[in-house]
């Protein structure tokens, strides 16, 4: 007989390591919905009718799960071009979102499953159409790591000829993003940061233009200061002025 935990981890790593957050399950106390309320409703629902005795053992569920090799744990992204140095490569890596690729295996394995078969793929399609429509978003729980605010990208058949069966195993692509403040904070790695902080910028900031340099005061090569000619020394009659007689307001004495 298969020890308690065994089961547990069948339970949690094989029968049901998906999670569905938000979305769909919106309307459930703590937002989560195991898919495997999906993938043996029918058995659930019998179950509530029958008082609870009409679940199967683990082995004879419906869908069993395996997370596929090609996981990432760590994706990076670093310049192709040529570096100065490798502390300077160092500096140029930028992180990627994850992928994580999930195997379900459903053959039939009672007489006259199929029908049975149909309708939980239809509904299991249609449950999660609707939960990404919804916005909703995935756990996915391996025995390696638990990755969370995961995306479902596709679902395609794997299905190999080891099988009379067809369309008896899938696989389910997932993506990762980088969506935290503190992930997007490592997107922008240490190399930009200190090019941004290479240049202080003076607080308060000093701006450039005629109102900051004329009348101003500045140092003289003696040490003493020199009051540059400000605007306001200009009075109106030092002005010409421009007439149909006179068009560039000439004065006696200035040629």
């Amino acid at each position: 007989m298969p020890s308690l935990a065994y089961e547990v981890f069948k339970l949690g790593y094989q029968i049901s390591p998906i999670m569905l957050v938000n979305g769909v399950a919106s309307q459930i106390p703590g937002q989560m919905l195991p898919i495997v309320a999906v993938t043996q409703a029918a058995d659930y629902t019998e179950g509530l009718l029958s008082s609870g005795n009409a679940l199967p053992a683990l082995d004879q569920f419906f869908a069993h799960w395996k997370p596929l090799p090609g996981t990432t744990l760590i994706e990076n992204q670093i310049g192709q071009y040529p570096f100065a140095n490798a502390a300077t490569a160092a500096n140029a890596v930028i992180a990627q979102p994850l992928q994580i690729s999930m195997q379900m295996n459903c053959p039939v394995q009672t007489a006259g499953g199929y029908p049975a078969k149909l309708a939980t793929l239809t509904v299991l399609q249609q449950t999660l159409l609707q939960h990404n429509n919804a916005g909703g978003t995935y756990v996915i729980v391996t025995p390696g790591q638990v990755f969370s605010n995961c995306l479902l990208l596709r679902v395609r058949d794997i299905s190999g000829g080891e099988s009379h069966q067809v369309q008896h195993t899938w696989q389910f692509d997932f993506l990762q993003p980088l969506i935290t403040i503190n992930e997007a904070q490592q997107v922008y790695n240490s190399l930009m940061n200190k090019i941004a902080n290479g240049l202080p910028t003076p607080n308060p900031p000093v701006w450039s233009g005629p109102s900051a340099t004329v009348g101003a005061v500045v140092a003289g090569s003696s040490g003493g200061s020199t009051l540059l000619p400000s605007a306001s020394n200009l009075v109106a009659g030092t002005i010409p002025t421009v007439t149909a007689a006179n068009p560039y307001g000439l004065t006696a004495g200035s040629i």
